[in-house]
């Protein structure tokens, strides 16, 4: 009784698979084979000339942005951190002094983005395309572009300079206590040195 269940089962599932590999021979020959077809050529693909490898000013800008929104979301909540334990001292001073890395940055690409706006706006006055207070107004925003990123460059170094002054007491400590090096010291030292040199 077995083998007439058995028997029987075997010829039904090789029916099934006959029927479908006869099915499947029809649809390869209604659909074309992928490899048959080559895609169109791009127009791109028939420039001459490079891709242009200098970003944009504006993806600069919105780069730089970003950046700074980054930072600033990072050091928000590192004293809360510092004060739990999760974060030293010098990763909260790292943090706000990357925050006053990026406004300086972002304030000048801004600052180079305003100029270049202000250069096109006068080159437009001189062939009769804009008028002169679209002009005044780029320059009044220069201006006062400008003003912000003196006010972000010396944000910034004075951050630098704050940082620096902190990792030397920093370092002089942890010598007096055994756990870093003259050599530490020294490029401490050097590092504030060459701060001030800068500053003055």
């Amino acid at each position: 009784m077995s083998r007439v269940v058995a028997l029987s089962v075997t010829l039904v599932a090789t029916a099934i698979v006959a029927l479908a590999a006869d099915q499947s021979v029809q649809h390869e020959s209604e659909e074309p084979d992928s490899f048959d077809i080559e895609p169109p050529i791009l127009k791109e693909n028939l420039s001459v000339e490079p891709p242009s490898t200098m970003p944009a000013p504006d993806s600069d800008v919105a780069r730089l942005e970003k950046q700074l929104e980054r930072a600033k979301r990072n050091a928000a909540g590192a004293e809360r951190l510092c004060k739990i334990g999760v974060l030293s001292k010098m990763e909260v001073e790292q943090r706000f002094l990357r925050v006053a890395r990026c406004e300086s940055d972002f304030a000048n690409a801004r600052l180079a983005q305003a100029k270049e706006e202000v250069t096109a706006q006068e080159s437009q006055v001189a062939t009769a395309e804009s008028t002169k207070n679209e002009l005044e107004a780029a320059k009044v925003a220069l201006a006062q572009l400008t003003e912000a990123a003196e006010l972000a460059s010396q944000k910034r170094e004075r951050a630098e300079l704050d940082f620096a002054e902190a990792n030397l007491r920093r370092q002089e400590k942890l010598l007096r206590l055994g756990s870093a090096r003259k050599s530490d010291v020294n490029r401490a030292q050097e590092k504030l040195a060459e701060l001030k040199a800068q500053k003055d």
